[in-house]
């Protein structure tokens, strides 16, 4: 029902887009050329209109011309034959009108540009144009909503910029759920997932305190700041620094925030971020802000001390440089209106300008032996592969494992079981395990029960 009825509200949109370009080419081209602002207040009434498409306007009070830049955007998408009378060649130059603007894509058609919708807002007007210039700027309802994936990161958006609807905006008007981001050159992360549950989580309970004040955030964040007293007073988004041993949880919790909340996170692959060269590293994370803005999604920069590191005194230009990198970073998280968890196996790594401006510094310790018994317990849940000789309270006293050294000791028991031939593991295999493990990092050369 709703994609039917947003299929019909389409369908007037783009008719009404039509006519509106065909009356502007038109005076563009009459003698002489009509100065005439082109009328679009005939768009379509969507008060009453329930379908998908127009509840998306209504929510984001997108006026008529910020409408007929989004028809635009979405033309080459739904009806690219829309957009064809911006084809015509000049034959006094034998190519295309310069004041339409646009580009041809690969598959022939019409990509509409940011000139493209200030020739049909303006026309020949000086005046006109200036004002639906503005409409481009970063804090305009339509940029604001993130309806558009534009690339082009300039405070006054440049003109050549194409107009692209993007694909959480194409999914919404589906009514099928927001496609995972892609890793690439230009986005340097993948989706960060995990099988467990919350109740799988093992934390002390005022870590899971903390942890969960990040979900009370995710919650009644935006309540906050729509709040015309206590808002103004909060920055956006909500940044969070992880630090302790590896295998205390702290990727775990980043991921389970995610499921628990419905939003994507983002693993950020520092490989693709950190550069050599100058200017290089600020491009890269420039990439990353910029396509998460509006996504709602969780950004987690795991072993961030590569990233975020302490800055250093300045003996020559590159320590310059990289000084001027850690601030621009600093900027960038602290202006980012998501949530930003940075993950780092020592607090003192980092640098202090960071942690005084995270909302939280969460303190991952390893864990004791009520967690290691609830962690032994997690990980042969149900008992099926022990033998009764297999105390897993004996097991938690006994050896200082973190979760991430429990899964490990678990995985080459089970392998070693099968490989053996044998239906369950004693007490002794298990022991076995752990001295593997704990050989492994170095921390005991034998264990002694």
């Amino acid at each position: 029902m709703a994609i039917g009825a947003t299929s019909i509200t389409l369908d007037q949109e783009i008719g009404w887009l039509a006519r509106v370009v065909t009356t502007a080419i038109e005076a563009e081209f009459s003698d002489p050329p009509s100065n005439e602002w082109v009328d679009i207040s005939s768009a379509p009434d969507f008060a009453t209109d329930n379908s998908i498409y127009a509840t998306m306007v209504r929510n984001a009070s997108l006026s008529e011309a910020e409408r007929l830049i989004l028809a635009l955007a979405m033309a080459p998408e739904i009806s690219p034959s829309t957009l064809d009378p911006f084809m015509i060649t000049n034959q006094a130059i034998n190519r295309g009108f310069t004041e339409f603007g646009g580009q041809i894509s690969s598959s022939g058609g019409f990509q509409p540009t940011i000139q493209t919708a200030l020739f049909v807002l303006s026309g020949g007007s000086m005046k006109r144009r200036i004002e639906a210039m503005n409409l481009f700027l970063p804090s305009a309802s339509l940029i604001a909503s993130g309806f558009l994936d534009i690339k082009d990161n300039a405070e006054q958006r440049q003109i050549e910029t194409a107009l692209r609807i993007n694909r959480k905006t194409i999914q919404q008007l589906k009514g099928l759920p927001p496609l995972p981001k892609e890793t690439s050159e230009n986005f340097p992360a993948k989706t960060l997932t995990s099988k467990l549950g919350w109740e799988d989580l093992v934390l002390p309970d005022d870590t899971r305190y903390e942890v969960e004040e990040i979900l009370c955030w995710m919650k009644h964040g935006r309540t906050l700041l729509s709040d015309p007293y206590i808002g103004p007073r909060l920055k956006p988004g909500f940044r969070s620094l992880f630090f302790g041993p590896p295998g205390t949880g702290k990727t775990l919790t980043a991921a389970l925030l995610g499921n628990r909340t419905g939003r994507d996170v983002y693993r950020i692959d520092l490989s693709m971020v950190v550069s050599k060269w100058i200017g290089e590293t600020e491009k890269n994370l420039a990439e990353v802000f910029d396509t998460a803005e509006g996504e709602d999604w969780i950004l987690f920069f795991d072993e961030a001390d590569a990233l975020f590191g302490k800055r250093t005194d300045v003996t020559h230009a590159n320590d310059r440089h990289a000084n001027q990198e850690v601030s621009y970073i600093l900027q960038r998280i602290e202006d980012f209106n998501g949530v930003i968890i940075l993950a780092s196996n020592l607090k003192g790594n980092m640098d202090v300008a960071f942690t005084r401006r995270f909302q939280s510094v969460i303190e991952f310790t390893p864990p004791g032996p009520d967690e290691r018994l609830e962690l032994w317990s997690n990980a042969f849940g149900g008992r099926t592969y022990l033998t009764d000789d297999v105390d897993l309270r004996t097991l938690a006293d006994s050896f200082e494992l973190t979760g991430g050294e429990i899964c490990n000791v678990l995985q080459f028991c089970l392998l070693d079981m099968f490989r053996e031939g044998h239906k369950r593991l004693t007490f002794d295999d298990i022991a076995q395990g752990v001295a593997r493990e704990s050989r492994k990092n170095g921390k005991y050369e034998e264990v002694l029960l």
